[in-house]
């Protein structure tokens, strides 16, 4: 299997938009679970270490037609065109393997092994457009850390509401530029804003 490029942001979705709208879509956002402990108790060269055997697996275990991206950080995109949503899971699912199994060769201690958290969508049955496909992704991304961490989870209308239900349009112009201003997916920066309300309601919890 031919190793895939890396796209940065910018690129990967504009390569989403130049896909036929009738093929099924297939689209992961993957997400490095608690990376920062790496950077802050091993340094930013074991970090970018990581990084670089992320970019491997992706890049040389998906087929040939995939997309392959770096939304920046420790955030990264595959999408997998005329895929069904069963067959991405399969694929995927083999990518969290290799990843788990090849851990231990990045000489990294074993309370620190690196996993990833991924959020699957697929048009047409989550979304019609390409960011309305990327926000349930990015929904799904949110649920799988939710729910344990160092999982794949499948976007489900019937149990998520894309923020499009729930918040102005503007708020929601306002956050994709800020997301791609700081190289960040949506619901990072949601979880972060997250974070900071439960902090700061400590006290009623």
């Amino acid at each position: 299997m031919n190793t895939l490029a890396l796209l940065q942001r910018a690129d990967f979705e504009a390569a989403l938009e130049a896909l036929d709208v009738e093929l099924a879509l297939s689209v992961a956002l993957i997400d490095l679970d608690h990376f920062g402990a790496i950077n802050s108790q091993l340094g930013h060269d074991a970090g970018d270490r990581v990084l670089r055997f992320v970019e491997r697996v992706l890049t040389g275990s998906l087929p040939q037609g995939s997309l392959v991206g770096r939304f920046g950080g420790d955030e990264y995109a595959v999408a997998l065109p005329d895929t069904p949503t069963e067959t991405a899971l399969i694929l995927l699912n083999e990518v969290l393997g290799h990843f788990r199994e090849s851990a231990p060769g990045l000489d990294i201690p074993r309370h620190l092994w690196p996993n990833l958290s991924i959020g699957l969508a697929q048009r047409p049955s989550h979304a019609s457009s390409v960011p309305d496909l990327l926000r349930a992704a990015d929904e799904a991304l949110l649920r799988a850390k939710r729910e344990g961490r160092g999982r794949i989870a499948i976007y489900v209308e019937s149990r998520m509401v894309l923020k499009s239900n729930y918040y102005p349009r503007s708020s929601l112009e306002r956050l994709a530029k800020l997301s791609a201003a700081l190289g960040r997916t949506e619901a990072s920066l949601l979880r972060e804003a997250l974070d900071g309300v439960v902090e700061k309601y400590r006290d009623a919890l």
